[in-house]
């Protein structure tokens, strides 16, 4: 076997995608690895690996991508080198494509490549790094312009065996487990149909009706198809790229139905990838005393004040460390620091583009205890989800009279209430139950919001009652 990994041959302004170029090598090299067709390989899986969103240098959805074949090193490091110099926007000054090819099988690379792959789907990684373990495993490289695509490369290619190889997770076709939610499973699929290359750059052409009809016949297994508030197409990318749809769920013949039910414009190829989408695998559990810029997190605390709504719709609350609070408990027993009275503070905010997320947040209030996730950047937490441990029932009021029912009024500074007609008094407010919007349990942005990593809650295996957004 020899494992096959790219990154980083995409541009933001300028489009491509790295799947793509992905794809055009497996077909290159089932056809022949060499110059005639005696020299044609099998491909057994395309692996579509999501690194840590957060991230400096990276397209929308920081992809790297591992073709796992059994085509000669050699051939494989040559035909691979043309493929990227035939489709890399290398004139994009933030386009710096790395290449890694690596003989033996996916699940056999040495610790130290998967320990690499780990890391870069939470942590920051340098090109030095990637090069140091590259040269440890005695792996070929390339690097183009400033290289920086061989971290992603060599995290491609570590991730089979740092993540698991999981149960029939075959790119095309192939058994799965269709149970939405599989915990155990760490990987997903989606099948991606591009477009013919005369028409990229041109308005898509997709029926959104065929879209929401398939999407309905196979939802949960195939998820994040459409957001059915909106009406919006959430397969479908806005980006330039050779991308037509691509179409996330638990089950490889699934999402290759889905696609292959959409009416549009011609398809010039079709393939299905093992992903790590879909999994929450960037998260890391820790106490808010502990966070730190550009990393993604699941940490647990108390509502520290009312959401405020700021300019441009944004919402944003600050979360106290739950330890701070009498007789709280964390709800993540995953992190060590959980239970400490930091009395840290961390600001958490919803932002405009997650739309009617934004509603569920507003209904926070003071002394709710949740469990918030999400990437954290200046500071803040951007909420991808959270989950509502305990609620706020009471609130303090005024207290009316027993004998009229009227409202009592204030007696005076530090004097307590009385009632003008009936002469009762009380020595101040009282506890009053409150009628709460929001219920225990998991809330999520909606589908046209979620980032590609992001787990959906309708693939299950929350730790409490969930409220899915579809």
């Amino acid at each position: 076997m020899t494992v096959i990994g790219v990154d980083d041959t995409d541009s933001r302004e300028r489009g491509m995608c790295t799947t793509y170029l992905a794809a055009r090598l497996a077909e290159r090299l089932r056809d022949a690895a060499g110059e005639d067709a005696t020299d044609a390989a099998s491909v057994e899986r395309l692996l579509l690996v999501r690194l840590n969103p957060a991230v400096e240098h990276k397209t929308r959805g920081n992809a790297a991508l591992a073709v796992h074949t059994d085509a000669d090193p050699d051939d494989a490091l040559r035909v691979a080198r043309e493929e990227i110099d035939a489709v890399a926007e290398t004139d994009d000054p933030r386009t710096n494509p790395g290449l890694v090819v690596a003989p033996g099988d996916p699940d056999d690379v040495p610790n130290g490549v998967a320990d690499f792959a780990r890391a870069a789907v939470r942590d920051h990684l340098s090109v030095a790094d990637a090069d140091d373990r590259i040269a440890a495993a005695g792996y070929r490289s390339a690097g183009w312009k400033l290289g920086r695509g061989k971290v992603g490369a060599l995290a491609a290619v570590g991730a089979w065996a740092a993540f698991g190889a999981g149960e029939d997770a075959e790119g095309e076709g192939g058994s799965a487990n269709g149970d939405a939610g599989d915990a155990t499973d760490p990987w997903t699929y989606e099948c991606i149909s591009y477009r013919e290359p005369d028409r990229v750059g041109a308005p898509r052409e997709v029926d959104a009706e065929s879209v929401f009809e398939a999407a309905n016949d196979a939802y949960p297994a195939a998820w994040d198809t459409v957001d059915r508030e909106t009406g919006q197409l959430v397969c479908v990318p806005h980006t330039p790229g050779p991308i037509l749809h691509g179409i996330r769920g638990d089950d490889p013949d699934v999402v290759r139905a889905v696609a292959e039910a959409i009416e549009s414009e011609p398809v010039s190829r079709r393939a299905v990838f093992v992903t790590n989408q879909g999994t929450d695998a960037h998260l890391r559990d820790a106490a808010l005393a502990d966070v730190e810029d550009g990393r993604a997190y699941r940490v647990d605390g108390t509502v520290a004040d009312a959401p405020e709504t700021r300019r441009g719709g944004h919402v944003f609350f600050s979360l106290r460390d739950a330890g701070s609070d009498p007789d709280s408990g964390s709800a993540n027993s995953d992190s060590e620091s959980a239970n400490s009275d930091s009395g840290a503070e961390l600001r958490c905010a919803a932002f405009e583009p997650t739309k009617r997320f934004r509603d569920r947040v507003r209904a926070l209030r003071p002394g709710d205890r949740i469990t918030a996730c999400g990437e954290v950047s200046d500071g803040t937490l951007k909420l991808e989800k959270f989950a509502v441990r305990e609620l706020d029932r009471t609130e303090l009021a005024t207290p009316d009279c027993p004998e009229c029912d009227r409202s009592m009024e204030s007696a005076g500074a530090g004097q307590g209430y009385r009632c003008r007609d009936c002469g009762t008094t009380a020595p101040g407010k009282v506890e009053r139950a409150v009628d709460r919007e929001l219920a225990v349990g998991w809330y999520e942005v909606p589908p046209e919001a979620r980032r590609h990593i992001a787990k959906p809650l309708v693939r299950g295996g929350f730790d409490a009652p969930v409220h899915p957004e579809k």
